[in-house]
């Protein structure tokens, strides 16, 4: 089947927020029939219409993310927006202190998992070429 204006857009934003490398770490989520669904309406609805939208910037967006992961306890979407984080211009410290900071607020069971989550991601990005921000 053809794939949409919509999906090529969508697909053109999602690879620029979270890199080659970061896309290649996801084929074993992405790699089976029945995940083609989601992934055609993720491009389409959250990346071409919900990411491009204008209003604000995506360093903003990517903080609202990694905001709302920690809260909700979704550590895999965590590591994927930690790491479009560090690709927006956050440093490692920005994001460690913005995680200590909601402890005051969603509680420091889930800060833990996030710092951890966020522990492993950055040693990722740092081996990889370029500091995974290519």
């Amino acid at each position: 089947m053809a794939k949409s204006e919509l999906w090529h857009k969508g697909d053109a934003v999602r690879r620029g927020l979270i890199g080659d490398t970061g896309l290649e770490g996801m084929k074993t989520v992405y790699d089976d029939p029945i995940m083609d669904a989601f992934s055609d309406y993720a491009r389409e609805a959250v990346f071409a219409q919900l990411w491009a939208r204008p209003g604000l910037d995506t360093k903003t967006r990517t903080l609202i993310c990694i905001v709302s992961d920690t809260a909700i306890h979704a550590w895999p979407e965590l590591a994927i927006h930690l790491r479009m984080a560090r690709r927006a211009g956050w440093t490692e410290q920005e994001l460690s202190e913005a995680l200590l900071h909601l402890s005051g607020y969603i509680g420091l069971p889930a800060v833990r998992e996030a710092m951890i989550t966020a522990k492993t991601v950055f040693k990722q990005m740092r081996d990889e070429p370029e500091g995974g921000l290519g």
